[in-house]
C-alpha cells in the first residue's frame, strides 16, 4: 500500500503557468545536468532474441545494498532526456543506484534490433529487471516512466500482478499517456499539432534509418505521405508490433484497462491542465486502487511541474514531480 507523499501544494512558476508555455520551458530551463552527472556506464540488456537496449548505468558504492531506480522516457526521448536527468541527479543524491533506460531504437541504437518501439513494450523493462536481479543481485528495483515510457512502466507493474512485489518495490508514473487513443486524439487538435509533429520528425528519421539498417523489413516509399501520428502509428507501429491497426494498438496497448491490477505502491503524477494527456483518463474507476495515489494539481503542463521555488533538502528543486517520485520510492522501499 502506498504510504502518504506528504507533497507539498504544487504551486506553478508565475511566469509559466499557462500549460503550454510550462510545457515547452521545461526542456529550456537552465539546470546544467549534463554537467552534474557522469555519462553513466554503458550496459546492453537482451530483451527478447535479436533486441537488445541500452541501459546507462550509475552505482553508489555498494551496489547491491542500494535501492536501484529504473528510469524509461516519453515519446522521442532517450536517457538524455532532461527529465531523465533531473530524475537521475536527483535518485543518486538520495543513494540509490539508477539505470536510464533507451527504449528500442532510442539513444542511437537502431542497429540493435529489427523491431520499432511501441507504448505496449512493457516486456522489456520487465526483462531488464529481472536480469538485475538474477546478474546483479539487486533486490530493491523501483521503476519511473514519463509520458509514453510511464505508461510502459504502470503496464508493467499492472502484468504482474499478485507478485509484484517480489519484482518492484514501486512504480512511478509522471505524465503517464494512459489511454492512448484520446492522447492521439488530443495531439491533433490547435495548438497540439505543434507537439505532434516533432513527434513526426523524429519517428520518420528512425524509420528511415531503419529502412537503411533492415531494407527488406521496412518501405518508406509514401512516407512523405504520412501526416500525423495515427496515420504513422496505422502504417507502421501497430503493424510492426503485431497489433494490425492504429486503433487495435492503442486499445492493447493503453495501461488504463489493466491498472486495477496493480498490487504494488503506485505513483501517478498528472496535471489537470496537461496539453494532450487529457484528465478524464485519471477520473477512472481502474485508479480507485488502495495501491495508487494519484497527484493532480491543477497546473504543470505535461511531464513540466517547475514550482515556484526550490524545495529542500539540497538534491531538490524546483521541479516538483521529479521530487515526488523520488520521495515516494524512498517511502515505499
Amino acid at each position: 500500500m502506498p504510504s502518504p507523499n506528504r507533497a507539498p501544494e504544487f504551486i506553478p512558476h508565475p511566469a509559466i503557468r499557462q500549460r503550454h508555455v510550462m510545457t515547452i520551458a521545461a526542456p529550456l530551463w537552465p539546470r546544467r545536468l549534463s554537467r552534474a552527472l557522469s555519462p553513466g556506464q554503458p550496459r546492453l540488456f537482451e530483451v527478447e532474441p535479436g533486441t537488445r537496449i541500452l541501459g546507462k548505468c550509475h552505482w553508489q558504492a555498494d551496489r547491491e545494498k542500494a535501492a536501484t531506480m529504473l528510469i524509461l522516457h516519453g515519446l522521442e526521448g532517450s536517457s538524455e532526456s532532461h527529465y531523465v536527468l533531473g530524475l537521475t541527479r536527483k535518485a543518486l543524491a538520495a543513494g540509490m543506484n539508477v539505470v536510464r533506460l533507451n527504449m528500442r531504437n532510442c539513444g542511437g541504437t537502431a542497429h540493435m534490433t529489427p523491431t520499432l518501439y511501441n507504448a505496449g513494450l512493457s516486456q522489456d523493462p520487465l526483462a531488464v529487471v529481472r536480469e538485475l536481479r538474477a546478474a546483479d543481485h539487486l533486490d530493491k528495483i523501483v521503476l519511473a516512466g514519463y509520458s509514453l515510457g510511464g505508461n510502459i512502466v504502470l503496464k508493467a507493474a499492472a502484468e504482474l500482478g499478485s507478485g509484484g512485489r517480489d519484482t518492484v518495490a514501486a512504480v512511478c508514473g509522471v505524465s503517464p499517456a494512459l489511454d492512448l487513443g484520446p492522447c492521439v486524439d488530443e495531439l491533433e487538435k490547435g495548438f497540439n499539432r505543434f507537439y505532434e509533429q516533432r513527434f513526426l520528425v523524429g519517428l520518420k528519421e528512425k524509420l528511415k534509418e531503419k529502412q537503411r539498417l533492415f531494407p527488406d523489413l521496412y518501405e518508406t516509399s509514401g512516407l512523405h505521405l504520412v501526416r500525423s501520428l495515427r496515420e504513422f502509428d496505422d502504417r507502421y507501429t501497430a503493424p510492426c508490433g503485431g497489433y494490425g491497426t492504429a486503433e487495435r494498438y492503442y486499445r492493447q496497448a493503453s495501461a488504463l484497462p489493466v491498472l486495477d491490477r496493480i498490487r504494488v505502491p503506485a505513483l501517478i503524477i498528472q496535471a489537470r491542465d496537461d496539453p494532450f494527456v487529457p484528465f478524464s483518463s485519471f477520473t477512472s474507476p481502474q485508479l480507485k486502487s488502495g495501491y495508487i495515489e494519484l497527484l493532480d494539481p491543477e497546473h504543470g503542463g505535461h511531464a513540466a511541474f517547475i514550482h515556484k521555488q526550490a524545495e529542500t533538502p539540497p538534491w531538490l528543486d524546483r521541479f516538483w514531480a521529479e521530487n515526488r517520485a523520488v520521495t515516494f520510492c524512498l517511502e515505499n522501499l
